[in-house]
């Protein structure tokens, strides 16, 4: 039953006027039975046959008359026992507590009513020394509400001369009285005259007014009223204690969550002083309201009051304020680690992060509501109760969510929702950030601060604030105007599917933006352009022009004659760069580590060989500042890489991180080129030098140009191979497949498309995940992510260059002084001979020897290792393997 309802019950027709109970002596002594005229007439009045007539009852339409002359013992009891004289601090104090914070009258009692016997008796007893206790205003608090005027004194301080007639002196009815009174007292949190405060409870300590005072019973009283009296105090416990965590729980600290959840819990406390002063009234006017009656009345309010005290002790001991547990305690030095990185970083301080101890607010407070509603569910009362608390409770941080999913932005002042932004974190961080901390720990999610609600949505709440922030910074669609029509509460039957509503449409509005405004495909087809060398005339004709300046050691190389040469290259008529939009935003770079080399590092160190290159790859910036003494002697053409860079919102696709993928392919396909330009100028020097040309009369030296000859052959077409594989077979049928994912193309091929533009049936986040995809399966198919695979390519890439190398520079003269024919001084003699050397020719055999036998059997372990990486990780391996078997059978 609801306040409300028990209200109409008690009234039935017309809400009770609020009379004091230290007022109208005269109309509860009537009510006992008392015999004075004066007394008649105000029992007659108070049992008037019209409502109108109770309702204009009042302390000054029925005063006591001061003429008495003859009181009954009933009467003079019942003075004796309303002796009280209130101090005027507590009055004002206790006014305060109950919200309205007016100024109390003064009220005539029997304690200073001149007619009163009890004060004649006062005038005759010599005067004790004067009672003056003082009251201050506390410090303001940054709860709006909390109480600023301090406690009363305690009645146990209270003068020997104000203290009440012992109980034991009085009869049944007369201890049923004075209880009933100061249960009414007591039921607002006060100290009446025989329930007073427990020795053990200081108001003045805040643990002790969260905890509730306990409350004792003066001795002497009747064990039933006692027990009734005992069974009814819980509920003032209950209510001092709420009143107190309303005053805790309201301050900033605790967020906007645990603020709408007072508010919610000041309103039923308010629903509980009005129920008071109905009980009073009844005090006043009824006389069958006896001390079982009270006790009838309260019962449902009791059990109320008890669901609430649970909840909120609950909530005090998460914060800290009642008994915390090791176990939190050891865990705030989490929170001082991530406030200590974030002031390094320069990073906002919001209220409530500098907190070294963890707050329960937001999400946990909802969380908290919702598995108590949980257990108590087939309570019909408490569930009620529960599920206006979390009704209530859940506005502001609906109305944080819906901020967050419709317009992109974070009001968050108390640090409680669910989705954390690190403000320090911008976005320019993405032209040199490889770790992508922009999009990736900018908004995060809070994991142990998400309510039950939003388990099953969380992700989708990230993503649609992340993709609104996207569009708003790039203008793509105005997020600013008010979104009507929202639910405002998490029991709203709409709630998942505005969830569901908003993400969609920041998923598509970005997409939109990426995909029509910024030319996300365009700007794909430019990358494959310059990093993957499709259709690359422009490139070679680059490597020709800058081949003096890279075959210099890379510490020498001059970047700014290589990116001059680029420009030059990339403006040339009638290439495809030419018409390439983005060519401005290519750059030539050197870098001081070897390929391999690096590659080598990453798996050594991250484990690039367990499936997890983006984790490696992310620590490019580490190695790469190395420069170790066996890398001074880079040279230019295996230093060189292009940069790439990307403006934002692109740059959330095309990221660091992804361009270094690009640049770890590009450096591979381009060692392949070089070493085939080398093995193919050896071969020109074969076509064209007489040392090779002339047929000599020495078999054993034909015999060795033949083989030369050979290898040199196998060596081209294995480069070749290589080249052809990881164009045709790797990269090209994988672009393939991402570019039909981006330009939305579904499995059976049909287009979706959304108001006549081509739109990817997918989410943004997919977008970039297939990027990455692709990327880390060009790199793994290359053999760039296996130990083993990237040890074998390098022994044979460095064997076929070492050979390239010999072959085509000094080794004309030393066939020319091995050759009989022209070292003998005849028509066809080298001029540059100066004579035969038969023992040549021996050594040229020895060294031809070792480049085979290197070359064939690292060819051989390449196969095999290619077979066995095709069974357990990519059957694509198997086509190569198969296409360098016909070179292995070779003689």
């Amino acid at each position: 039953m609801s306040f409300d309802d028990r209200r109409a019950s008690y009234m039935n027709a017309q809400r009770p006027r609020v009379v004091s109970s230290r007022t109208g002596d005269a109309e509860k002594a009537a009510l006992r039975g008392g015999a004075s005229p004066s007394q008649s007439e105000g029992m007659d009045r108070l049992r008037g046959s019209t409502s109108s007539q109770k309702t204009k009852l009042s302390r000054e339409q029925n005063p006591v008359s001061e003429k008495r002359t003859e009181r009954t013992t009933a009467t003079t009891t019942r003075d004796k026992i309303q002796v009280r004289t209130r101090n005027p601090v507590k009055e004002s104090t206790n006014a305060g507590n109950r919200g309205d914070w007016e100024k109390p009258k003064p009220k005539r009692t029997a304690a200073n009513d001149a007619s009163s016997p009890n004060f004649r008796r006062r005038e005759k007893e010599p005067p004790e020394a004067p009672w003056m206790p003082q009251v201050s205003l506390m410090p303001h608090s940054t709860a709006p509400l909390a109480s600023r005027v301090s406690v009363p004194p305690l009645a146990s301080t209270a003068p020997q001369f104000l203290q009440p007639e012992p109980l034991r002196d009085l009869s049944l009815d007369e201890q049923e009285a004075a209880i009933l009174e100061d249960l009414l007292y007591v039921f607002m949190g006060f100290e009446g005259q025989y329930v007073q405060y427990h020795a053990s409870f200081d108001p003045t300590v805040e643990k002790d007014r969260l905890t509730g005072p306990i409350f004792q019973l003066a001795p002497g009283l009747d064990p039933t009223l006692r027990d009734l009296t005992l069974s009814m105090l819980k509920m003032a416990t209950h209510y001092s204690a709420m009143e107190a965590f309303v005053e805790v729980q309201s301050r900033a600290e605790f967020g906007a969550v645990s603020h709408a959840l007072c508010a919610a819990i000041r309103k039923l406390l308010k629903d509980y002083l009005i129920l008071v002063a109905q009980l009073e009234n009844q005090l006043l006017n009824n006389p069958n309201f006896t001390l079982h009656v009270l006790h009838l009345h309260t019962m449902p309010t009791s059990q109320c009051l008890a669901q609430l005290y649970s909840l909120g002790q609950e909530l005090l001991r998460r914060n800290g304020l009642l008994d915390q547990d090791l176990d939190e305690s050891i865990d705030d030095f989490d929170d001082v680690e991530n406030i200590l990185e974030q002031l390094k970083e320069g990073g906002d301080l919001v209220p409530g992060a500098m907190s070294s101890k963890k707050i329960c607010k937001g999400g946990n407070v909802l969380r908290l509501l919702t598995e108590r509603l949980t257990s108590f569910s087939g309570d019909p009362t408490a569930k009620a109760l529960l599920q206006t608390l979390l009704r209530e409770a859940s506005r502001p941080y609906m109305a944080m969510l819906n901020e967050w999913l419709h317009h992109g932005g974070i009001k968050d002042p108390h640090a409680e929702f669910l989705v954390k932004e690190q403000k320090w974190i911008k976005r320019e961080k993405l032209e040199e950030d490889y770790t992508d901390e922009y999009w990736d720990k900018r908004y995060t999610i809070r994991e142990q601060e998400v309510p039950p609600q939003l388990d099953s949505v969380k992700e989708k709440v990230l993503l649609a604030g992340k993709y609104l922030n996207v569009v708003r910074e790039c203008g793509g669609v105005d997020v600013s105007g008010t979104v009507k029509d929202v639910p405002k509460t998490l029991d709203d039957p709409r709630f998942l599917e505005n969830v569901n509503a908003a993400y969609t449409y920041a998923n598509a509005s970005l997409l939109n933006l990426l995909l029509t405004k910024n030319s996300l495909t365009t700007r794909f087809r430019s990358l494959k352009h310059y990093f993957f060398l499709d259709r690359s005339d422009f490139f070679s004709y680059f490597l020709e022009l800058s081949a003096s300046e890279l075959r210099k050691p890379a510490k020498n190389v001059n970047e700014g004659k290589l990116q001059s040469l680029l420009d030059l290259v990339l403006r040339q008529p009638g290439s495809i760069a030419a018409q390439d939009p983005f060519k401005e935003d290519v750059k030539v770079r050197m870098n001081k580590i070897g390929l391999t080399k690096w590659l080598m590092q990453v798996v050594s160190v991250s484990g690039i060989d367990q499936d997890k290159p983006e984790a490696a790859l992310e620590r490019y910036q580490a190695p790469a500042a190395q420069s170790t003494e066996d890398e001074k002697d880079i040279l230019g053409f295996d230093a060189l890489e292009l940069d790439y860079s990307v403006p934002f919102p692109l740059s959330l696709v095309i990221s660091r991180k992804t361009v270094l993928r690009y640049q770890l392919v590009f450096r591979h396909l381009l060692s392949l080129r070089h070493l085939e330009g080398l093995l193919a100028t050896s071969w020109l020097d074969h076509s064209k030098v007489v040392s090779w040309r002339h047929k000599s009369s020495d078999r054993r030296l034909e015999m060795w140009k033949r083989r030369a000859w050979n290898l040199r052959a196998k060596m081209l077409v294995f480069v070749q191979h290589l080249l052809y594989f990881c164009t045709a077979e790797v990269i090209e049928p994988n672009w393939q497949n991402l570019m039909d994912r981006v330009n939305g193309t579904d499995a059976d091929g049909s287009e979706v498309t959304v108001n006549g533009t081509k739109q990817a049936n997918r989410t943004v986040d997919e977008l970039m995940q297939d990027h990455v995809d692709f990327l880390d399966t060009c790199l793994k198919e290359c053999m760039l992510t296996q130990a083993k695979l990237l040890k074998i390519h390098s022994k044979l890439m460095t064997c076929c260059t070492m050979f390239a190398s010999w072959t085509a520079s000094s080794l004309a003269r030393t066939l020319a002084s091995a050759d009989p024919d022209l070292s003998s001084g005849g028509k066809e003699s080298a001029p540059e001979v100066k004579g035969y050397d038969p023992t040549r020719i021996s050594k040229l055999e020895d060294t031809l020897k070792r480049y085979e036998d290197h070359f064939n059997r690292h060819l051989r372990i390449l196969m095999d290792s290619l077979n066995y990486f095709a069974a357990t990780e990519s059957v694509v391996l198997l086509k190569l393997a198969h296409s360098l078997s016909s070179i292995g059978k070779e003689d």
